[in-house]
C-alpha cells in the first residue's frame, strides 16, 4: 500500500444480491468505518453538501469524534448525497486498491436501498421515478402540463409542492408533444463525401430527449449525417438512473438487461451505442457492469457505448469532421457535466466546443448543485442552489450556456437569474446544438 492511493482507482462490483448488503447493522459499521475516515481526512469538505453535514454532526458532538454521533443522524449525511461521483473519482486518496476500500457515492446507494428495502419512498416520489410512463401521458397534453408546472404559474406550483414535493421555485424542464422517436422517423441524408462516411451509430434515446427535449437528438442526428454516420434510433426504455437515485437496485438491474438485449443485435452488426445524456452514458458504460458483472449482453453493451460529445471529438481525431462551421458570436460559457467527468474520458464538452472556429469559450469544471430529480426536492432545491452558487457566478458572463447535463444547464441559468443579472444567457441543452448551428442545420 502507498500512502495516497496513486494507483487508478478500480471499482469492485455491488454486492446487492448478498444479504449483507441490506443488513442494517452491517450497513451502520461500515457507515462508521468510512466516516471516520471521512473525518480524519476531510479532503471532500468542499466538494458538495454531504461532507460539511457530517463534519459539522462530529465537531458538535459531545466527545469531538464520530463515536459521539447518534447513528440516527445519518441520513442527514446520506441525504445530500447526489451520487456525482466526483469525490471518488477526484478527491478521495482511499478509494480501492487502497486498503480503506472507499466508495463513498456507493456507500450512500447502500444506505438507499436499505432504506428502499426497509419502507418504499412515498408513492410522489415514486412516481417521479417512472419517466417513460410519465413522459407518455405528458406528451398528448403537454401545454397544459407546462403552463402548470412553469415557475411563473405560482399557484399551481403551490399545489405541486404540497401533493409531490417539487419546490416550487424549481425550473421544471418542460415536455414535448412529439417524441424524439416520432420527429427522427425520417433519416437525414448521409453526407457521402465526409471523411467519416462509412461508420454507423445507435442513438439511444434516454427518456429526457425522447420526452422533453428532442431538439438535442435531432441535432446529434444531423450533425452525425453531415459527418458521413449512419443513424438508428433505439429505446426501448429509461436506463434507470431515477430509480438509482432512490436505491432500487434490483429495478435498475431489470432495466440494464431489458435495454441490453435489445440494444445486442446492434453491436453486433457493428453499430457504436452513442448517448447524448452523460448521466445515462455513464449507467450504460460502468454503473450497470457494476450492478451485474456476469451479464454478457451488459458487458458487451458497456464495451460499445459512447457519451455523444464524446463519439463527435473521436471522429475528429480518427477521420476528422467535415468542414463548412461557420464562427458563433458571443461568449460560450460550458458546464462539464458530473456524470462526464465519472466517465474519465477527459472534457469532451470542451474538446467538442473547441472545433467551432475562433470560438470565445468559456469551461467550468465543478458541480452545478443540482443531481437529477434530488435538485427539485422541497428539501434540497436550497441546498442545490447553494452548492451551485459558484458555479452560477462564473456563468453570469455568458452569452450562450449550455451543459451536456440537461437539468444542470437549467439549474445554472437560473442560478444566474438568482444573482439579479440583467440579461441571461441563451441556454442551449447540449453542445452539440452548438455545432449544428454551426453547420447551418438547425433546421
Amino acid at each position: 500500500m502507498r500512502e495516497g492511493s496513486l494507483e487508478a482507482p478500480t471499482r469492485h462490483p455491488l454486492r446487492w444480491q448478498d444479504p449483507d448488503f441490506l443488513d442494517p447493522v452491517k450497513l451502520e459499521a461500515e457507515l462508521r468505518r468510512v466516516f471516520d475516515i471521512c473525518h480524519g481526512c476531510r479532503r471532500c469538505f468542499n466538494l458538495c453538501d454531504s461532507f460539511p453535514r457530517l463534519f459539522d454532526l462530529i465537531d458538535s458532538s459531545p466527545t469531538g469524534e464520530l463515536d459521539g454521533v447518534n447513528s440516527a443522524e445519518f441520513h442527514k449525511v446520506e441525504e445530500a448525497c447526489t451520487l456525482c461521483d466526483m469525490c471518488f473519482l477526484t478527491k478521495c486518496p482511499y478509494v480501492p486498491p487502497h486498503a480503506f476500500d472507499i466508495d463513498f457515492p456507493h456507500l450512500m446507494l447502500r444506505a438507499r436501498a436499505v432504506a428502499n428495502h426497509q419502507k418504499k419512498p412515498p408513492l410522489a416520489e415514486r412516481a417521479l421515478a417512472h419517466t417513460d410512463r410519465n413522459g407518455r401521458l405528458i406528451a398528448p397534453v403537454a401545454p397544459i402540463a407546462n403552463w402548470a408546472s412553469s415557475r411563473t404559474n405560482q399557484p399551481m406550483r403551490r399545489l405541486m409542492e404540497r401533493a409531490a414535493h417539487l419546490h416550487h421555485d424549481a425550473e421544471l424542464p418542460p415536455y414535448a408533444r412529439k417524441s424524439f422517436q416520432s420527429a427522427a422517423r425520417t433519416a437525414p441524408t448521409v453526407n457521402r463525401e465526409a471523411p467519416a462516411f462509412g461508420r454507423k451509430a445507435v442513438l439511444y434515446a434516454t427518456c429526457f430527449v425522447n420526452y422533453n427535449d428532442p431538439g438535442v437528438g435531432l441535432a446529434a442526428r444531423a450533425v452525425l449525417a453531415h459527418n458521413g454516420v449512419e443513424t438508428e434510433i433505439v429505446y426501448p426504455r429509461c436506463c434507470g438512473m431515477p430509480l438509482l437515485e432512490q436505491g432500487d437496485i434490483a429495478a435498475v438491474a431489470k432495466a440494464a438487461r431489458v435495454v441490453s438485449r435489445a440494444l445486442k443485435p446492434w453491436v453486433e452488426k457493428g453499430y457504436a451505442i452513442v448517448i447524448p445524456v452523460p448521466s445515462c452514458a455513464l449507467m450504460l458504460k460502468f454503473e450497470w457492469p457494476l450492478i451485474l458483472p456476469d451479464d454478457a449482453a451488459v458487458k458487451l453493451l458497456s464495451q460499445a457505448s459512447y457519451d455523444l460529445s464524446e463519439y463527435v471529438v473521436d471522429i475528429a481525431r480518427h477521420e476528422g469532421l467535415t468542414p463548412g462551421m461557420r464562427k458563433i458570436d458571443g461568449r460560450i460559457v460550458a458546464h462539464i457535466a458530473c456524470h462526464a467527468r465519472a466517465q474519465n474520458m477527459g472534457p469532451k464538452a470542451a474538446e467538442l466546443l473547441r472545433l467551432l472556429p475562433d470560438v470565445d469559450l468559456k469551461v467550468i469544471e465543478r458541480c452545478s448543485g443540482h443531481g437529477g430529480a434530488w435538485g427539485f426536492r422541497t428539501d434540497m432545491f436550497p441546498v442545490a442552489m447553494k452548492v451551485g452558487r459558484p458555479v452560477a457566478r462564473e456563468a453570469k458572463d455568458a452569452a450562450i450556456l449550455t451543459s451536456e447535463c440537461p437539468l444542470a444547464g437549467r439549474h445554472i441559468r437560473q442560478g444566474v437569474e438568482s444573482q439579479g443579472a440583467e440579461t441571461l444567457p441563451e441556454l442551449l441543452t447540449h453542445p452539440i446544438e452548438l455545432i449544428a448551428r454551426a453547420y447551418g442545420l438547425n433546421g
